[in-house]
């Protein structure tokens, strides 16, 4: 009897590693979810995107990104040892340790220290809630109006939520800082603080980074409110995607499912065709500039979605001389079905030097044709 009672308690383990939350109407067992494409930031998939819930550590996004935007990001100092006694997950942090913002964005990225969030917060505001104003300012600035911060760790506090969508669009912007990209993305890193500094090892939370080959970051997060909230990144065969579930129980498993299944449906396709060189008059100019792509027109587009493309350029209707090739010159905006799906900018492929002014040796009718073609050039733009 007591052989078939230790049978089953070995068991249990096995059966709640494998036992899964039913999916709701989504196909998830989230209850918000959201999947956008990082170049474009379009929706591809949204199941109660725009409610407000309680994001738990995926606040740190934006306290490293915050601080990775500082100047400085090697120097040592010494922690407070006030911020660094707080509950929750930790990186270590101990009085007295000297550490960087550098060191501090890996420890919130990958072991999710509630310690290196406070820390970084009282070194650039001065006191928590003066870095929660900093932080809500940013997030006005990028146009997060269903986002409210009031700690910079994630824990559970009265007013502080976001939405699955906003998360995603907060994510992707982050995303474009190069130094947040490459910490984020490690499973592992070495990091060097203490009393004094020395080298030491963290481990990234985010187990995704481990067994899904695609995974690039980003965050992890878990309270009592919020339970499990997820922020991850994927790039395959040339496509990036975004996605965030909140309050998941089963969500490694629905962030690799919902990942194949919109790297299946996407491509990149080439613009080259409909984005082409155009000639930009020039007042003043010995002939006409040329703008172009300033980087490569690649979208991760759906089948049958490029001939429902269409480009307008936003240029200027004409520029003075000089103007240097490599320049910006504007925009081209894509739309699909008429709606906004990216803005790619402009760079001239060709400058124009100004007409050469006459020289005292050229005769009356050189100067007379040298005058002709500044004004010419002048009413052609």
């Amino acid at each position: 009897m007591k052989r078939k009672i230790a049978a089953a308690l070995l068991c249990l383990p096995l059966l709640c590693l494998t036992a899964r939350a039913a999916p709701n109407e989504s196909g998830t067992s989230a209850r918000a979810a959201a999947v956008i494409e990082m170049k474009t930031g379009r929706v591809l998939f949204d199941y109660n995107g725009s409610e407000k819930l309680p994001q738990a550590s995926t606040t740190k996004i934006m306290t490293a990104l915050l601080a990775l935007e500082e100047t400085d990001l090697d120097s040592y100092f010494t922690v407070d040892r006030d911020a660094i006694h707080v509950e929750g997950s930790s990186m270590g942090l101990q009085e007295g340790d000297q550490v960087s913002l550098r060191q501090l964005c890996y420890g919130m990225l990958l072991p999710s220290g509630n310690d290196a969030a406070n820390a970084t917060a009282v070194r650039l505001a001065g006191s928590l809630p003066a870095f929660a104003a900093l932080m809500n300012e940013r997030a006005y600035q990028l146009g997060l109006q269903n986002t409210a911060f009031v700690t910079p760790s994630g824990l559970d506090a009265p007013g502080h939520y976001t939405t699955a969508l906003e998360l995603a669009q907060l994510a992707r912007y982050a995303m474009g800082d190069a130094n947040f990209r490459e910490i984020c993305s490690q499973y592992r890193a070495k990091t060097h603080f203490g009393n004094p500094p020395y080298d030491r090892y963290l481990t990234n939370y985010n187990k995704l980074l481990d067994f899904y080959e695609p995974c690039i970051g980003i965050k992890t997060g878990f309270t009592g409110d919020a339970g499990r909230v997820l922020v991850s990144a994927a790039a395959k065969d040339g496509v990036e995607l975004i996605c965030v579930t909140m309050n998941d129980p089963d969500d490694w498993a629905d962030h690799e499912r919902l990942y194949e299944q919109y790297f299946a449906e996407l491509e990149p396709v080439d613009l080259s065709e409909l984005v082409g060189e155009i000639a930009m008059p020039v007042a003043g100019g010995a002939r006409e500039a040329a703008a172009g792509p300033a980087e490569a027109p690649i979208l991760p587009l759906r089948a049958g979605e490029y001939e429902r493309l269409r480009c307008r350029y936003a240029v200027p209707a004409f520029e003075y001389a000089p103007v240097e090739e490599g320049g910006y010159a504007g925009r081209a905006d894509i739309r699909l079905d008429g709606e906004l799906l990216y803005s790619l900018p402009l760079g001239y492929t060709r400058g124009s030097d100004p007409v050469t002014p006459y020289r005292e040796e050229q005769s009356l009718w050189e100067r007379i044709r040298a005058m002709g073609q500044g004004i010419a050039g002048f009413f052609t733009g």
